[in-house]
């Protein structure tokens, strides 16, 4: 039996975000008028705050270096009230940091990310140090910032405990590191472009080609979208992954399962080792009755391809860059909880908007009755899109 302290397991980067927001259009190849600013960030350590705010602790695995960034995100964390032991600091380690810069819309145009020194310091001996917490874990968040063998190490550990693993791709570029590990992975969030890169990973081909979302029919389907990105996640869902779920930024997420809508109603099987149901199950499973789509079905033989769409809520941009980071914070504190696939999406939609209204990557403070009440609205919304056989 799993103690009833059990915290999710973060492992991944804590990284120094410089956002750079210009003012005025910009021009090629010159300064622009704009604000810097120096923001918490990195994507593990993104979704670990989310979660606090939603009310779950949990255990970061990562690595700092003794210079300003890192004592910065170190007394965050600490002035948190959680655990720094799995958070490995050294002087010759260089604190991860990622410059974005935005347009005046808010919207990420370019980025560079210097996050080395997660790869070199967060190893598979690192990581074995923390097995006795890991097997206590009701579930395991990776991001694609750890290099293939502590992403291979992390998995195999959660493996030998019976604990899900979830991938968070990360980057385009860096998605690709999950063909090594896909059999082991429970959940992974890309979004379309990670997607498509995933998919040419773990099928050895480049035949996939990135959506270009400009040359779309403004009134193109989610329908249609869903038609053109159905082969890639086929490919995920064939390799092993249990759910994927594809972040569309304004157009909302889809939900995806091989194994039919049966599988929507699961829960992290550990939660039950909880003392109680925590304050964001009660709110939001008065909201979201889980018999509204996930009512008797017929069985069918073999596995089932079954699609829902999740609407995102209307926002005021403040910044994007967290929000992906907030849904899967979102989905994971509301999985922890004792909520089931569906519910917890929705409550992710409902966390990335409140995140996209704000300048930070997290917001400061999370009002559970609201997020519950756009959870509502993000459930009530939802539509199958898609169930038939895989076969």
């Amino acid at each position: 039996m799993k103690k009833s302290n059990a915290m999710p397991i973060i492992i991944g980067g804590m990284v120094l975000d410089i956002h750079a927001t210009a003012s005025v259009p910009s021009t090629a190849k010159s300064t622009t008028p704009g604000q810097n600013e120096f923001i918490l960030g990195g994507v593990a350590r993104n979704i670990a705050e989310c979660l606090l705010k939603l009310g779950t602790k949990s255990f970061m695995i990562s690595a700092l270096g003794c210079d300003l960034p890192g004592d910065l995100l170190l007394e965050q964390w600490r002035s948190a009230g959680l655990l720094t032991e799995g958070i490995q600091r050294g002087l010759d380690i260089t604190t991860a940091s990622v410059c974005n810069m935005f347009d005046i819309n808010g919207d990420l145009t370019a980025g560079v990310a210097s996050v080395e020194s997660i790869e070199k310091y967060v190893t598979p001996q690192w990581i074995q140090q923390f097995k006795s917490i890991v097997h206590s874990a009701p579930v395991m968040m990776v991001d694609a910032n750890l290099s293939p063998e502590a992403l291979k190490a992390s998995c195999r550990m959660a493996a030998d405990f019976d604990v899900p693993v979830w991938f968070e791709p990360v980057s385009v570029t860096k998605s690709e590191r999950v063909a090594a590990i896909a059999n082991y992975i429970t959940f992974a969030s890309p979004n379309e472009h990670e997607l498509i890169a995933m998919a040419n990973s773990l099928s050895r081909k480049n035949k996939f080609r990135p959506i270009e979302r400009d040359q779309r029919k403004m009134n193109a389907s989610i329908e249609s979208l869903f038609k053109e990105l159905k082969p890639a996640i086929l490919v995920l869902l064939q390799k092993g992954i249990k759910y994927v779920l594809v972040t569309l930024g304004p157009d909302g997420a889809f939900l995806c399962s091989g194994s039919g809508p049966s599988g929507l109603r699961e829960c992290l099987s550990s939660t039950k080792s909880f003392d109680k149901k925590r304050e964001i199950f009660d709110k939001v499973s008065n909201r979201c009755p889980t018999h509204q789509y996930l009512g008797p079905t017929p069985y069918k033989k073999g596995s089932q391809l079954f699609v829902m769409h999740f609407p995102a809520l209307p926002a005021t941009v403040g910044r994007v860059s967290g929000a992906g980071d907030c849904l899967v914070g979102g989905m994971l504190a509301s999985l922890c909880s004792g909520l089931d696939v569906m519910q917890s999406v929705a409550v992710g939609v409902a966390a990335a908007k409140t995140a996209i209204e704000v300048k930070t990557n997290v917001p400061d403070k999370y009002d559970l009755t609201t997020v519950a009440d756009d959870a509502g609205a993000v459930y009530s919304a939802a539509k199958v899109v898609f169930q038939e056989s895989m076969l």
